[in-house]
């Protein structure tokens, strides 16, 4: 299904370490409007999507998150490289050094682990397109967010391409719902029900 390139979507840099920042972002990789949250959520409803068009864009925007994922994670390891302990302590997050030295883990800026609960599924296309949209609305006021907290202007590059891939994800579920909506209303499928059979 798919084929991984071993580059990243968009080039990661930083202009020095910033633990403190490091923080910040790590709730893009595991907090409750994170990027694994997003793959997850779109991979699992594409089962319930009623036409092939709807099935390959949650595909494709799932796939596309994982890669999100992967650039974040990579600027979290940048954000940390040769940090100290004492480096973490000073930024509040010693409990991630303790935990796990310069491993990442699926937290929120709180240090709150993930969890399944960030993900919706009803298993109706209305809804979960719906709800899809509110997620890359929610993904993108982070993003603003967190540009807004750094001042290095290659973070700020990235996070701007993230935030501008946001905005791409938002209007293509808007496309999709229409189309769905469409498609259910030609086959009077509303209410769980297919009226043609």
């Amino acid at each position: 299904m798919w084929i991984y390139e071993k580059s990243l979507q968009h080039p990661v840099t930083v202009t020095c370490p910033d633990v403190a920042f490091a923080k910040l972002v790590v709730t893009q990789y595991g907090g409750p409007d994170g990027e694994l949250g997003a793959s997850l959520r779109y991979l699992n409803q594409r089962y319930s999507m009623p036409t092939d068009k709807s099935i390959a864009l949650l595909t494709d925007i799932g796939t596309e998150e994982m890669a999100h994922m992967e650039m974040i994670a990579a600027l979290v390891y940048k954000l940390t490289d040769g940090a100290s302990p004492k480096d973490y302590e000073e930024a509040g997050w010693g409990g991630q050094y303790v935990q796990h030295n310069h491993g990442l883990f699926w937290t929120d800026a709180n240090g709150v682990p993930w969890s399944a609960k960030y993900i919706a599924c009803l298993g109706d296309p209305i809804a979960d397109l719906t709800e899809d949209m509110a997620a890359e609305q929610k993904a993108r006021v982070t993003y603003e967010h967190l540009i807004q907290m750094t001042n290095d202007p290659c973070v700020k590059d990235m996070l701007r391409f993230l935030w501008q891939r946001e905005v791409v994800h938002f209007q293509r579920f808007g496309e999709c719902l229409n189309d769905v909506q469409e498609h259910m209303s030609k086959k009077n499928m509303w209410c769980g029900c297919d009226r043609e059979k």
